[in-house]
């Protein structure tokens, strides 16, 4: 079985204006980071998947426990296309360097 790896980013700004919206923002950020997701940059979070339909079907499950309030955006791109980032100033993450496609076990 051939997997065409995909990475999910996710980008996120939600309120932050009163004890309410904090928590949420909080509870939100630590269920991505259970769930996966590595920080790339402040309020962008990536994740790998296996292939496409593992990825499209996160979606459904993702859509079910985002926050009412905010702006939440998804992009899928293949691990071909992520591998082509730029990055301008500063570095990957240590996370970034060690998530990748060579971390799955391939049977």
């Amino acid at each position: 079985m051939i997997y065409d790896f995909m990475r999910l980013i996710l980008f996120f700004d939600l309120p932050v204006v009163s004890k309410e919206d904090r928590r949420i923002y909080a509870t939100f950020r630590k269920y991505l980071i259970k769930n996966g997701y590595i920080m790339m940059q402040y309020s962008v979070y990536c994740k790998i998947f296996a292939n496409r339909e593992a990825a499209v079907k996160h979606v459904s499950i993702l859509q079910r426990n985002v926050p009412q309030k905010g702006q939440i955006r998804i992009l899928l791109v293949t691990e071909k296309q992520y591998a082509k980032i730029e990055i301008i100033v500063g570095g990957k993450s240590n996370q970034e360097q060690v998530v990748n496609s060579d971390a799955f076990i391939k049977l």
